[in-house]
C-alpha cells in the first residue's frame, strides 16, 4: 500500500512537472510571438525627427509623375529607405511606370498605382518585386506619403510557430490621402501612449495612423495633394480585392530629378 502511494505521488509529481513545463514553454512561445509581431523597428518616441514635415529642400532627390488627371511631385528619402528608393529610381529611369495604371481607389483614403495591368497584377518573382521592407522611426504614413505596396511575405517553420517573417515590396505604390479624424478619434488618439508630437502631426496633416510602420515609405508629396485626394475618391468597381477605377487613370510619364527652389535641374 505504501509503495502504491509513493508511486501515485511520483506519478502525480511528474504530471505536474510536465504541465508546469508545458505552461512555461507556452508562455515563452507567446512572448516570442508577441515580440516577433511587434513593430519591426525600435521606436524612440522621445527622439522623433518627422522629416516629412520639413518639406522639400534644395538638392533633394524628387520624382515627378504626370498622370491623366494632373501632376504629382514628391521628395524621395534614400537615406531612410535606400533599397526601395534605389529600386524605384531604377524602374523610373527604365520607363517602367510610363503607361501604368492606378488600379485601386480606396474610399477616399488612398490610391494604388504602378501596375502594367488594370487589375493591379505585377510580375511575381521579378527582382524588382523582391525588395525587403524598410521601416524607419522618422517616416510615417501622413497624408501625401508615397509607400511601396507589399508584394510577398515569407516565413520559416520556426517563424510560423513563433511569429515573424519577411515582408517584400516592389514596383507598385500607394499614395496616401487620409482617414477622417473625428472629434471622438482625436480624443482617443490624444489619450493613447503615442508621442504627443506624432499624434498632433497626424491630426494636423492627416494620414492613416493604422498603416504606420507597416509599409516602406519612399517619399512625400509636396505638389499635387489635390491630385492625391482625387485619386483616392474615383468612381470604381470592387472586384473583391481592389476598387478598380471605372475610367482608366494612368501614369503618363515618370522621371526623377533634383529639387532646386522652384526650378527643376534638367
Amino acid at each position: 500500500m505504501h509503495n502504491n502511494k509513493n508511486k501515485n505521488f511520483t506519478k502525480t509529481l511528474i504530471i505536474m512537472i510536465v504541465i508546469a513545463g508545458l505552461l512555461t514553454l507556452g508562455m515563452m512561445i507567446l512572448e516570442q510571438v508577441r515580440k516577433s509581431n511587434d513593430t519591426y523597428v525600435t521606436i524612440d518616441l522621445d527622439n522623433l525627427n518627422l522629416v516629412q514635415l520639413d518639406g522639400v529642400k534644395d538638392g533633394d532627390p524628387i520624382a515627378i509623375f504626370e498622370t491623366t488627371i494632373g501632376e504629382i511631385r514628391f521628395v524621395l528619402y534614400p537615406e531612410y529607405s535606400p533599397e526601395a528608393v534605389a529600386n524605384f529610381t531604377e524602374l523610373v529611369n527604365s520607363g517602367y511606370y510610363d503607361g501604368t495604371y492606378f488600379y485601386n481607389s480606396e474610399s477616399g483614403v488612398y490610391s494604388s498605382a504602378g501596375s502594367k495591368q488594370k487589375d493591379g497584377s505585377y510580375p511575381k518573382g521579378d527582382k524588382h518585386e523582391r525588395i525587403k521592407r524598410e521601416l524607419n522611426q522618422d517616416l510615417w504614413t501622413f497624408k501625401g506619403a508615397v509607400c511601396c505596396a507589399t508584394t510577398d511575405f515569407e516565413r520559416s517553420f520556426k517563424e510560423m510557430l513563433l511569429g515573424g517573417g519577411t515582408y517584400y515590396c516592389g514596383s507598385r505604390l500607394n499614395f496616401l490621402n487620409t482617414i477622417e479624424f473625428t472629434d471622438e478619434l482625436k480624443e482617443q488618439f490624444r489619450a493613447s501612449d503615442t508621442s504627443e508630437e506624432l499624434v498632433e502631426a497626424f491630426i494636423e496633416n492627416g494620414g492613416i495612423p493604422n498603416f504606420s510602420q507597416q509599409m516602406t515609405v519612399i517619399g512625400q508629396v509636396y505638389e499635387g495633394l489635390d491630385i492625391v485626394e482625387k485619386l483616392a475618391s474615383l468612381e470604381s468597381t470592387d472586384n473583391g480585392y481592389y476598387k478598380i477605377p471605372d475610367e482608366d487613370i494612368m501614369i503618363i510619364s515618370a522621371k526623377t530629378d533634383i529639387y532646386s527652389g522652384n526650378e527643376i535641374q534638367e
